[in-house]
């Protein structure tokens, strides 16, 4: 049999692996998500809607303003004009959380963060002309993401929580078709899965990205409100340090692991060097030297 024959059949395979575990954390997590529904805010967008509400084996609603008449939702993934957006519906005043990866923080970290001089860049090892396939194992809102890609990397996410793999799926679908960032988002991949079993399904990374979740001292409303939304929905990375051994495994030259400054390392392991910035640092786990191109 032909390599062409081989590699085609193992693609199948790979995407028939991925089809299953995505049924599989569908429902696992749908009795979890009982207390969230999809919604729109136009009635132009209900099209839109009803396909995520299929897609995520989510509850359709239908227009939001229906979600003051059902007791038990805590939390509403409403389309407006086109954003997937989620809302904590007994916390309005937070606002909505939405992936935006064209404009606002993200666009102004693109075109003024400092390029290949930035803290991540350092620690991810972006130098010589390095272009590594990063996998970022805990996503969230894909920030991380977005700017390893901007800076050259190809970049698959991975995110375990079906209402964050919603949203990230929306963001990058939008950024896909939007001519200044295009490229930029084709070269990130999302798989819906959960890292701590399932992290070899990113093929061959060469860097493995960890940030997972931790209680935050912060006091700034950026960080307030999404760490007050994600904490209410997803909880804390409780199982956050057993990422770090599979994580050791599959990356070809090392793992980052982002943290509170305040925060020990990742499985109280210690890093082969830290990157220490304002509030954070990230740990860096060296597997293998990175070549000079």
């Amino acid at each position: 049999m032909s390599d062409k024959h081989l590699n085609k059949k193992h693609l199948n395979k790979e995407f028939l692996h991925k089809e299953l575990l995505h049924k599989e954390l569908l429902n696992k997590d749908q009795a979890a998500s009982s207390n969230i529904a999809v919604a729109y805010v136009h009635s132009s967008d209900s099209e839109q809607a009803k396909r995520i509400a299929k897609k995520w084996h989510l509850p359709y609603l239908g227009d939001s303003k229906a979600a003051a008449k059902q007791a038990n939702l805590r939390f509403l993934l409403q389309v407006n004009e086109q954003y997937l957006e989620l809302c904590k519906l007994d916390e309005p005043k937070l606002g909505a959380i939405s992936v935006d990866f064209v404009d606002g923080a993200v666009a102004h970290r693109r075109k003024f963060g400092g390029g290949r001089g930035q803290d991540i860049a350092k620690a991810i090892g972006l130098k010589h002309g390095f272009r590594p396939h990063v996998l970022d194992a805990t996503a969230g809102l894909g920030r991380d993401s977005f700017l390893l890609a901007s800076l050259g990397c190809q970049v698959t996410m991975m995110e375990r929580m079906p209402i964050v793999a919603a949203l990230l799926d929306d963001g990058l679908a939008r950024a896909q078709l939007n001519s200044e960032v295009a490229d930029i988002a084709n070269n990130m991949a999302l798989i819906y899965a959960s890292s701590l079993d399932n992290m070899a399904l990113a093929a061959q990374p060469d860097i493995v990205y960890l940030d997972p979740m931790y209680p935050h001292r912060e006091k700034s409303a950026l960080v307030k409100k999404e760490m007050r939304v994600f904490q209410s929905l997803v909880g804390e990375d409780l199982d956050a340090d057993n990422l770090l051994a599979p994580a050791l495994k599959l990356a070809k030259y090392r793992v980052v692991v982002k943290r509170p400054n305040y925060a020990p390392p990742l499985a109280d392991k210690k890093p082969s060097m830290s990157i220490k910035m304002k509030k954070n640092r990230f740990d860096v786990y060296v597997n293998l030297a990175i070549p000079k191109e």
